[in-house]
This record gives structure tokens, C-alpha cells and sequence, in this order.
């Protein structure tokens, strides 16, 4: 490497650190550790950047959950980036595999690799509930009051009130907070019971697993003789032919056998991607139960509760400044109160109004504009009583083609998203239609009114 190629790597590494740093800020040190402390910088060569994991599993959970995330934090750092390369590299201590990589490729040898003839189904499958997750703490609001009243009638019945308990609401609302607390009560109760509950990659991991070793009887037998099947996280199934038909067999298999289902995901059933239809139609037969966001009230009572398991001392104004300033998640309002909190402890400050604002101005600043593609789809839909599915359907008809020009160019003025990424969750559509559909609506807002107020109605809605 050549002394100016060397500088420049040293720079990509320096922002690179710069990116890290903020991820950390942004989802705590819990998550960054699970799932951004094993992601290394590889190369950056003609605008391609090449960062690596050590698993498949990391490697889905960033591209499924967070991948937005990570580009977002990048291109703040470097804008001349234009593709992103996520690539599995394992750690050298792994003898079954020799890896060689070079800017262009990874080489995985696995000729030497000792393969078993059978394997353990039920390696983590149900050890990964968190404790902390039950229902005596879950804050209870309008938003989640019919999913929390829905998961405690499952969790306490012995027989099936309703098949499948579908759980669907945006990032951080609390749906894995209710799937753990389910879990926990179920074997509370009953605890010769058999429950399973894993993530939807999870099962495609296991699937994959199966299929690789010749073993998928021991599968079918390990998910279809339960007695409460759990799933988290169900659209990371989109796309994914296989899975989901192993999933629909294994769903229709407990529903004859009378045996609970419960399901979560970021959207309702008729509104997930990818998902065949059939395979919809069967996750709407029992109750679907949306988390809404956040109440101010609701965000106040999280806070509230929060703040009496911990020593420091938080005055009730800076609780009340936090649940009026961030709006988004659960996530976020727990992250900013663990800042102010260590804070305090560290440098020995007491905590008031000023120190947290000045604490969380970043935090503050992103939240300010907290809008996202979804939520601006989602409330202009309902505006214009169309159906979600159209912002990103094929129709053509004037009654779906200009609420979805308005969706785009919202997108384009409340979010920070590219305009490729903006044409991507609008049906895969090219950036250039993204472009037309904004000029088209700024033209139309300059002489028709009513399509003037409808606009400037909408944006209060999201902005408030």
C-alpha cells in the first residue's frame, strides 16, 4: 500500500470510528455490542465500501433491522459513497474455514470442513427471554391497551382465545417487550407446557439448518409438536419462498392441532411485503392488535417508572421535558434517560433542564423530525382512504397515483431519506419518478388549494 493510499485508508478508518461513536450514542450499549461491535472496515475502492461480519446471522439482522442506520451514519461521513458491501468474514480461530479476502471477494473454503450427520434443533431456541421483560412492567396507555389485554388473555388461558394473537406496531413500541412477558407467564403458570419462542430469522436459520443437514423431520417435529409457538419479528421472512412455505405448514399444522400461535410484526398482515397472499390471509384469521405510538402521556409514565429504579435523583420537569421533546420509541426515551443519568453520576452534577438539553442536543435535534417513510405512507393513506398496499403498487388510476405523488414528496421534504431509498419503499420505483412526483406536486400546491391544504394538513399531522 502506497503512503497516499495508506493516508486515505487512515482517514476512512478515522471516520469509520466517527460512525461507530454515534450507532453507540443512538442504540445503547446493549445492542452495539450484540450487533455493531463484530462489524470491521474492510476497503473502500471507486465509492464501494466493504465492511464485514463474522456470522449469517449478523449479517441478516443488520441488513433486515438496521442496515438504514449504518448508511445513514456513513454518507454523513463520506458522501462520496455509493454502494455498500456487507460481506461474512470468520474469525481466524475458526478452523473448519480458511478465509482469504481481497477488495473484490470473499473466499470461503470449506473442503476440510467436518460436517455431522445430525445436530441439536433446540440450541438457544427459548433461552433468549429476557427477564426483564414482563407484564408487571409494561406501561399501559391507550396506544397498547387492547395488544397488552390480547397478550395476557393468551398468556393466561389454557385454551386458544384467539389463533394467531398478531402483534404488529413500528420499532420500539413494546412488541417483544409483550412476546417475553407472554413467554414468562405461560411457563409461570404452567410450566410443563411446551413453548418455543425465537425471531423469524431465527427460524429461517433453523430451517436452513435442517435442509443443509438432511434432517428436516427432526424440524418438523421439533415446531409442529409444541404447544405455543412464538414468532418475533415475522417480515424478516419477505422474499424468503422456502421458509415461508415451511412456515405455512408448520402454522396450519398447530392451528388443526388447537395449539397457540403468536406473531409479531412491523406492519399488519395485509400490508407485509413479500409475504404470499395466502400466507397473509392465514396471520389475520385470529386477533390483530396494533401498538400505536406514543402518547405524551404514555412517554411521561414510561419515564416515571423508569426513574424509580434508578439512585440518581431526576426532577419531574426534566421527565416532562424528555416525554415532550422525544417522540419516537421506547428505545430512545430509556437511552436518553441512561445518558442524563450517567452523566450526573460521573461528573457529580445534579440533574435540571439545562444540562439535559445541552446533554442531548443531538438527540434532541434528530428528534425534532422523527418522520419516516412508513408513518408518511401510512397517514396518507388513511387522508385519501386508499389502501397502503397502493403507495407501492402497480395501479395507475388517478385516485391511487396522486396520493402516492404526495406520499413521495413528503418523503422528500420531512425525512432525510435518498431519493433512491424514497423510490425503493414506493415499489422499487426509479429515483426519477420520485423527482417527477415532487415537481408535480409542488406545481399542483401553487394553484389548486384544496390539494394545498390537503398537503399542509398532513405535514401537521406528521410534524406534531
Amino acid at each position: 500500500m502506497g503512503e497516499s493510499e495508506e493516508y486515505h485508508f487512515n482517514e476512512i478508518q478515522a471516520q469509520w470510528a466517527a460512525v461507530r461513536g454515534k450507532i453507540r450514542q443512538k442504540v445503547g450499549d446493549a445492542l452495539f455490542k450484540s450487533w455493531f461491535k463484530p462489524i470491521s472496515l474492510i476497503s473502500f475502492d471507486s465509492g464501494i465500501l466493504t465492511l464485514s461480519v463474522p456470522n449469517q446471522f449478523i449479517k441478516t439482522r443488520i441488513n433486515g433491522e438496521y442496515f438504514d442506520l449504518l448508511k445513514d451514519y456513513w454518507l454523513n461521513q463520506n458522501k462520496s459513497i455509493t454502494k455498500f458491501k456487507l460481506v461474512i468474514v470468520k474469525a481466524k480461530s475458526d478452523q473448519d474455514n480458511s478465509i482469504t479476502y481481497s477488495s473484490k471477494q470473499v473466499d470461503v473454503s470449506t473442503q476440510n470442513k467436518k460436517v455431522s450427520k445430525s445436530y441439536d434443533l433446540s440450541e438457544n431456541i427459548g433461552a433468549n427471554l429476557d427477564q426483564r421483560f414482563t407484564f408487571s412492567n409494561f406501561i399501559v396507555g391507550k396506544p397498547n391497551e387492547l395488544a397488552f389485554a390480547a397478550a395476557r388473555r393468551v398468556a393466561e388461558s389454557q385454551d386458544v382465545p384467539f389463533n394467531p394473537l398478531f402483534l404488529y406496531g413500528g420499532v420500539g413500541l413494546g412488541k417483544t417487550h409483550l412476546m417475553h412477558a407472554i413467554a414468562h407467564e405461560i411457563k409461570r403458570m404452567n410450566p410443563v407446557r411446551r413453548v418455543i419462542y425465537l425471531s423469524a430469522e431465527k427460524f429461517m436459520y433453523h430451517f436452513i439448518k435442517a435442509l443443509r443437514f438432511k434432517d428436516t423431520v427432526a424440524f418438523k417435529e421439533q415446531f409442529r409438536t409444541v404447544d405455543v409457538l412464538m414468532i418475533d419479528d415475522v417480515q424478516f421472512i419477505s422474499g424468503k419462498e422456502s421458509t415461508q412455505e415451511e412456515f405455512f405448514h408448520t402454522f396450519n399444522a398447530l392451528v388443526d392441532q388447537n395449539k397457540q400461535l403468536i406473531i409479531s410484526a412491523d406492519k399488519s398482515p395485509q400490508d407485509l411485503e413479500g409475504i404470499e397472499e395466502r400466507m397473509r390471509s392465514r396471520l389475520g384469521w385470529g386477533l390483530v392488535a396494533d401498538i400505536h405510538p406514543l402518547t405524551y402521556e404514555l412517554r411521561l409514565s414510561i419515564l416515571q417508572a423508569k426513574a424509580e429504579k434508578v439512585d440518581t435523583k431526576i426532577p419531574e420537569n426534566v421527565l416532562e421535558f424528555l416525554a415532550h421533546k422525544i417522540t419516537t420509541n421506547v428505545r430512545e426515551l430509556e437511552g436518553a434517560l441512561n445518558r442524563i443519568t450517567a452523566f450526573s453520576s460521573l461528573v457529580g452534577k445534579e440533574i435540571n433542564i439545562e444540562m439535559t438539553h445541552d446533554l442531548l442536543r443531538d438527540l434532541l435535534k434528530s428528534s425534532q423530525r422523527k418522520v419516516n417513510i412508513e408513518q408518511i405512507q401510512k397517514k396518507v393513506s388513511e387522508h385519501f382512504n386508499v389502501k397502503m398496499s397502493d403507495m407501492s403498487s402497480a395501479r395507475r388510476s388517478r385516485t391511487v397515483v396522486r396520493p402516492r405523488q404526495i406520499a413521495m414528496y413528503l418523503s422528500k421534504n420531512l425525512t432525510s431519506r435518498s431519493l433512491p431509498e424514497i423510490g425503493r419503499r414506493f415499489g422499487n420505483r426509479d429515483h426519477t419518478t420520485v423527482i417527477h412526483a415532487v415537481k408535480k406536486v409542488e406545481e399542483l400546491r401553487n394553484h389548486d388549494v384544496s390539494l394545498d391544504e390537503d398537503v399542509e394538513l398532513l405535514i401537521r399531522m406528521l410534524e406534531s
